[in-house]
């Protein structure tokens, strides 16, 4: 892997891949996840809590697997910095640490993570957690997409109701029914 981020290609006209952002200053961490995950998602990749804030700026990913523990800023302050940007909040994090005790975990959920992920990490059990959670977000994404369409068309409606007691008004005037 070279530069800031690194992806795979689809192999033909398959359903379109979800991107991963890992986010860890151990390179060999990354490489890792990478691994796990090159076959079925495009993965990139920061090594550091600024970097990934910087980058997700210029390619919003789908979920972010997130060391807790970094130099600079840390996984915790990174999250909640997501969390607090309108373009990145709704982006699924899940942490990754070297730590499993009960209050590193509540901390990780209180910062805005949708789950926790302790190292070294079990292939089938994070493959099962990216896959639940990307779900649950492209559910919530299509809800939200139905909904705005729905909110269009009560405006539309609204605004034919509006017309048609214009138009209603104006034949009752006309015809003297008033």
């Amino acid at each position: 892997m070279s530069a800031d981020t690194a992806s795979t290609t689809p192999a033909g006209p398959a359903a379109p891949r979800s991107r991963l952002l890992v986010v860890d200053d151990v390179t060999v961490n990354i490489e890792l996840l990478f691994r796990i995950f090159r076959e079925d998602h495009d993965v990139i990749f920061a090594t550091s809590g600024e970097q990934a804030l910087e980058l997700c700026t210029r390619q919003i990913p789908d979920l972010i697997l997130l060391d807790v523990q970094m130099p600079g800023i840390d996984g915790l302050e990174t999250c909640r910095r997501l969390k607090a940007n309108p373009l990145t909040a709704d982006i699924p994090v899940i942490f990754v640490s070297g730590r499993d005790d009960a209050a590193e975990i509540a901390r990780g959920l209180e910062a805005g993570a949708v789950d926790f992920v302790t190292k070294p990490v079990d292939r089938l059990v994070v493959r099962a957690r990216v896959r639940t959670h990307l779900q649950g977000s492209l559910l919530a994404r299509d809800l939200a997409a139905k909904n705005r369409q729905l909110e269009e068309e009560i405006a539309q409606r609204k605004a034919l109701k509006g017309q048609l007691s214009m138009l209603s008004e104006q034949e009752a005037q006309r015809w003297g029914l008033e």
